[in-house]
């Protein structure tokens, strides 16, 4: 559970550093290259004869989804939304982490679906005002694909692990890395993005080379592996945890809006509730 706490506290910065300094950039480029800083920080501890082709064609695509597919849809909804309404938008991924988990296996949780709705009700609650902007729409649609994304593959890399528990994360994360890649060269390609790279500025490359190597490659390695050993209604509720943080750093840090303190405080505590009936959850049917 502590790789899911630190990756939430990173992550909380990330939404605000996206909106401040790459808004110009085109989002396609950025997912390529913030992908190409995570492949390269794994690469080294790549170890390709460890699983079967078969399994590395999984994990291969298993990162387009998460993370290629997913960054293009989020990171283009910032052409619509503030770097808080992006966050309030993802509030709906425990709902889609455990449907993806309900499909695999065939059945419906009821228990783990309602720590999720809770954890989805303590998010909106943070802050649902101001939502009413042109074409928020349209960066609605986009963050809630990228959260179907997000959700797929946390549920899909658990699975496979679980699976096949002789993997060694760091052995073959890059694989999934490398999938991302190839999805966002291909858009970047497709949609002429690649002009970004010249019009980048020192500072820019810096911020891409921080969410790159820290929030996309380090974060989403360790959020990973915490929802390897982690059930999946924890996960799930985990996944909202970042966005009451990313709010408030929008809010103290990037001055978007007013802080509305009862909010974040009511919103806070239903989501500790979520995580603690999610444990609680947990251990009961660990005990049947």
């Amino acid at each position: 559970m502590h790789y899911l706490i630190l990756t939430s506290l990173v992550w909380a910065f990330s939404y605000g550093l996206i909106k401040s300094n790459l808004g110009n950039l085109d989002p396609n480029f950025v997912t390529a290259a913030r992908m190409a800083c995570a492949l390269l920080v794994f690469t080294p501890f790549l170890r390709i004869k460890s699983v079967s082709i078969f399994k590395a064609l999984q994990l291969i695509l298993i990162g387009a989804v998460q993370y290629g597919l997913m960054y293009l849809c989020f990171l283009r909804s910032f052409q619509y939304l503030e770097a808080y309404q992006a966050a309030l938008f993802t509030v709906t991924t425990p709902i889609y982490v455990i449907l993806f988990n309900d499909l695999f296996e065939r059945k419906f949780n009821r228990s783990y679906m309602k720590a999720a709705l809770l954890a989805v009700l303590g998010g909106i609650i943070i802050y649902y005002k101001n939502i009413n902007t042109p074409n928020i729409l349209h960066g609605f649609i986009l963050v809630q694909l990228s959260d179907i994304c997000f959700a797929f593959g946390q549920v899909a890399y658990k699975r496979l692990r679980a699976r096949a528990p002789q993997i060694k994360d760091a052995q073959v994360y890059g694989m999934l890395f490398f999938g991302a890649l190839s999805v966002a060269i291909f858009a970047t390609t497709y949609n002429y993005g690649w002009h970004s790279a010249l019009d980048m500025t020192l500072r820019q490359i810096l911020v891409l080379i921080y969410l790159g190597c820290i929030a996309s490659g380090l974060c989403f390695f360790m959020w990973n592996k915490g929802a390897v050993t982690t059930n999946t209604a924890t996960l799930a509720v985990f996944n909202n945890l970042k966005s009451p943080l990313a709010i408030t750093v929008s809010i103290l840090f990037f001055h978007e809006q007013t802080a509305n303190i009862p909010r974040l405080a009511i919103g806070l505590s239903l989501i500790a509730i979520a995580l603690f009936l999610a444990e609680r959850y947990s251990r009961t049917k660990a005990s049947i």
